[in-house]
């Protein structure tokens, strides 16, 4: 008779009752993931400083010369007028009210699709004044020694046009919610003189600093030497 003999299989070892089981094997993702991820997370943190932190805008006509040139790359704070839950807040975090003297980009009132940069010159509540260039704020000449001018104001005895808003305008009283900001090129700016008060609410922030200058001229250069190096990284005042 013929003997079948059956294949032994070993016997399946156990741990030890009461011993800890065996970490499962470490979760790995793909590279294609992991670069997705990190492409996503970059997306959303650049998507979120630009809209509550800082925000580049580059500077298209000659209304803030001297000061700010035609070519001037800005960043702006859009943090620093943020609004507060309370006063706490307000102590803690590097925030504050709209000052005179600030140098504010906004939504041009009369087209809020477009950027405008202007410096703030009358605060809710104060009356304001131009006789002969002279801004006079609550019957106060202003000292302001960063205004341009392409000509000088006229004289005594001479005769002012009476629609020539860069010689004269007002009185008026800035509302309540609102500023009246003007362009540092007082001849060549188009401000509130012209389209009325800029609603607070229309502030996007605050100039900071220049981070490049390229000068757009025409004539012969190219980028090295269009580059006004003098520029890069000056505080804007």
């Amino acid at each position: 008779m013929a003997t079948v003999r059956q294949k032994s299989t070993p016997a399946r070892q156990t741990a030890p009752q009461g011993a800890p089981a065996a970490p499962p094997a470490p979760f790995r993702k793909s590279t294609a993931r992991e670069y997705f991820e990190s492409i996503v997370v970059a997306v959303i943190l650049a998507l979120f400083v630009r809209t509550w932190v800082v925000q580049a805008f580059k500077i298209p006509t000659g209304s803030m010369e001297n000061n700010l040139l035609i070519g001037d790359h800005l960043l702006v704070n859009k943090f620093v007028f943020g609004p507060t839950a309370n006063a706490v807040e307000r102590g803690v975090l590097p925030v504050r009210e709209v000052r005179r003297g600030d140098i504010v980009v906004f939504k041009y009132p009369e087209d809020p699709e477009r950027d405008f940069i202007k410096r703030v010159i009358g605060l809710p509540g104060e009356t304001l004044e131009v006789r002969r260039k002279v801004v006079y704020i609550n019957g106060e000449p202003l000292d302001e020694a960063y205004v341009h001018f392409l000509s000088p104001a006229s004289g005594p005895g001479q005769e002012v046009t009476a629609f020539d808003r860069r010689e004269s305008y007002g009185p008026v009283t800035v509302p309540e919610g609102h500023y009246f900001v003007m362009g540092d090129n007082r001849d060549n700016s188009q401000d509130s003189r012209y389209w009325g008060f800029l609603p607070a609410s229309y502030v996007k922030g605050r100039a900071l600093l220049v981070y490049w200058s390229f000068d757009s001229a025409p004539g012969a250069g190219n980028l090295f030497s269009r580059t006004r190096w003098d520029r890069l990284l000056h505080q804007i005042r």
